[in-house]
Order: structure tokens, then sequence, then C-alpha cells
């Protein structure tokens, strides 16, 4: 999904960036109301987070104005305040959803997913990531690379979960360490070579070639098989 951030609080607007970048979003930044309706106008989204408190067009003005223009985009308003008058009036704007400063991002991530869902009508897929023969599932914690079933341990479930959500793309040992191992100080940089080496040991295939790709002195990535 590409989504588009109205937020003029740059560090919050940084850190919202940064999350959704790493669980798979594209997401371009605005910070202020008349910039946003800009770029929404312009540039083709499928979901646009907005505040409520901006310079220029404030957030209300921004979903009218992109409603207006009949842009097919989900709008998911950060709202400060907690009076039902003013959630009521960011949904009559043209609002889809709202969410409540301040916010985990785990739900603002789940609010997105769910947008997009009814939105686009594809509750199956929103929960699957497919890369060649690979198909691993969010919900069920599952993984099967065409119609065998993968037994995984969870930190080799979210090692493939990394690689899946950045298909093609060469990931360093730090990127795979900070996704996997979540920041930790206590983890050494070559556990990550030996988990490698054991998601490759489950995910070979007679009939299949290696879908971990070694670049030296880089890292890895994984590659589309024949699905």
């Amino acid at each position: 999904m590409r989504v588009l951030l109205i937020e003029d609080d740059k560090k919050l607007s940084a850190l919202i960036v940064k999350t959704l970048s790493n669980e798979g979003f594209k997401v371009d930044a605005a910070y202020d109301g008349d910039e946003g309706v800009e770029i929404a106008l312009s540039n083709a989204h499928d979901l646009a987070i907005v505040d409520w408190m901006l310079p220029g067009r404030d957030g209300p003005a921004v979903c009218q104005a992109i409603r207006s223009a009949r842009i097919p985009m989900g709008l998911l308003m950060l709202t400060a305040p907690s009076q039902l008058e003013d959630r009521v009036a960011g949904l009559y704007s043209g609002a889809d959803d709202y969410l409540t400063k301040p916010f985990a991002f785990d739900e603002l991530i789940a609010r997105l997913h769910a947008l997009n869902r009814r939105l686009h009508g594809n509750v199956a897929d929103a929960f699957e990531l497919r890369v060649g023969s690979l198909v691993l599932d969010t919900r069920t914690f599952s993984a099967r690379r065409g119609e065998n079933p993968l037994d995984l341990t969870r930190t080799e479930w979210t090692m493939l979960e990394c690689f899946m959500r950045h298909p093609g793309q060469t990931l360093n040992r730090q990127y795979l360490l900070n996704y996997v191992w979540s920041y930790s100080t206590d983890v050494q940089p070559s556990l990550v070579d030996v988990y490698v080496s054991y998601l490759r040991a489950k995910l070979k295939l007679p009939d299949k070639k290696d879908p971990i790709k070694t670049h030296r002195g880089f890292g890895y990535s994984l590659e589309a098989d024949d699905a």
C-alpha cells in the first residue's frame, strides 16, 4: 500500500514513516494541509493519514478537498480531541476512520489494513504475503512453499516475514538483526547467518532452487521462484 502522511509534528511524522516503511508500506510525507492536498491531487495513494490540527488547511478541510476532487483513497484522521462531536465532524468531512492521539503503532497499522480491506474487499490477501511459491499467513503465523507446509520456529518465521516484505531487496545483517530481534543489544550479528542457514534448510525442496541469495559483503535477498 502507498500511504500519504499529512502530519506537521516532524518528530512524530518520522516515527510513523519509519514504522510503516518497516511494515512494507510506501510512505510519502507532507507537513501542512495545503501541501498534503497538492500531493494527494498529483499522486496515486491508497490511503492517507491526516492530522486534525495542521498549518494551512486543517484536517477536515484536507479531507473535504480530497473528497471534492473524487480521489479514490481511504482517509484516516488523527485526532487530539476526544469529544464525540469532533470525531463526528471528522467523519462528516470525508474521513473513513479516526484514531485518537496518543495511539499505539500496532493499532495504527491494524486500522490501515482494515481500512484497505473495506475499500478493496480483499480480506484474504490482506493477511497473506506471497513471493513466488512462498506463502506466509500473518493471522495464523503459518507458512508454506507450494503445497508444503513449513515447520518454522518463531524466529525463523519472523526472518522469513522480513524477507517477504522486501522481495528482491538486499537486506544487510544489521537490518535483519533489528527486525528479528528488536534492537536487542545481547544478540551478535553473526546469529543472522546462523538463522539464514536454518531457514534455507527448511525452505529446501528437491525441484526448487534456494530462494535466499547471498550477496557477499552486503547481505541477503529473497528471490521469487516459479510459483
